[in-house]
């Protein structure tokens, strides 16, 4: 099988020779890229002269590169991770063997059992866990370290993946789209270190975590648009309710309607909610053909446990 590791990365030279040494040693076989987004230091170099193979990706955002590397390597089992020396390189053997011994699609390398506190901060790991969760009850449970970028994939989960986000929200983008098309997936606990002296992340813990909340919320409406229209619905209609109510008291005892521009709002209100099922129910027809087709560009491809044999 050939076998492709992939590494994006942005300003790296304190940690790319050691990452691409370490996937050099555990996976001899396989052909290591980089591919560099902008770097303004000695990344380039530094991993040419460690045997790499260097590829540059001039839109910024690791989403932009991951779109890049799935489309333009070709290869039957994919390992993907990041350039900063983080990862446990000798576990990708064993990640890849569970991938092909059991026909799955994606094996995400988890990092939540780190013994180094530096390696994963309290406040990481508490947004990691927040934001999982969230995926879990919007999609299903099946991932505990939703954003691990230390993953290896089939050929049918890479050419199949339609890569849309920008950033860092490319790991939320990569775990929806196995749970909406309901592939083979699993996890293997793996070694997580801390940075080298001199590499510095790129991570911005507030700004990235909004911009990954606002992902999910946008999958959700992709995904599962009767659920996301229709719970919008609810919420129209129990603000009409509640604009409603004080005026329907009144005009029982009355027979009059005093607010009548409050009246009107509810009733526009109630129009909406109505249409925003009627959205829900179409465009859920829409995405249903839309899974179809991504199905049948899944299955255009062999399963890994086909491809050995």
């Amino acid at each position: 099988m050939r076998i492709a590791v992939l590494i994006p990365c942005y300003n790296e030279e304190a940690a790319i020779a050691q990452t691409v040494a370490g996937f050099q040693a555990a996976l001899p076989e396989a052909t290591v890229y980089v591919y560099d987004n902008n770097s303004k230091d000695r990344t380039i170099a530094i991993a040419k002269a460690a045997g790499a193979v260097v590829r540059r990706e001039p839109l910024q955002g690791k989403g932009h590169v991951v779109r890049r590397m799935f489309a333009d390597i070709e290869a039957d089992i994919y390992v993907m991770a990041d350039g900063d020396a983080t990862y446990h390189a000798p576990s990708a053997p064993a990640m890849i063997a569970k991938l092909v011994d059991e026909n799955l699609d994606m094996v995400v390398g988890t990092r939540l059992h780190s013994d180094e506190a530096l390696a994963f901060r309290a406040g990481h790991h508490f947004g990691n866990r927040l934001l999982t969760g969230f995926v879990a009850w919007l999609f299903g449970d099946r991932f505990q370290d939703m954003l691990s970028g230390y993953r290896v994939f089939s050929r049918r989960f890479v050419k199949s993946f339609p890569a849309l986000a920008k950033g860092f929200e490319t790991e939320t983008e990569l775990a929806v789209h196995a749970l909406s098309l309901d592939m083979p997936v699993a996890e293997v606990e793996t070694p997580y270190y801390a940075r080298p002296a001199g590499s510095t992340s790129k991570l911005r813990t507030y700004r990235d975590g909004w911009r990954i909340l606002l992902t999910i919320l946008s999958l959700l409406k992709e995904e599962r648009p009767l659920f996301f229209f229709g719970w919008l619905g609810v919420g129209l209609l129990a603000l009409a309710f509640l604009l409603a109510v004080p005026i329907l008291g009144t005009y029982f005892e009355t027979g009059l309607v005093p607010r009548f521009p409050t009246a009107i709002l509810a009733t526009g209100i109630v129009i909406l909610a109505f249409l925003a099922f009627t959205a829900g129910l179409v465009l859920d027809t829409v995405t249903y053909g839309r899974r179809e087709a991504k199905r049948m560009a899944y299955l255009a491809h062999p399963a890994p446990g086909a491809t050995r044999s």
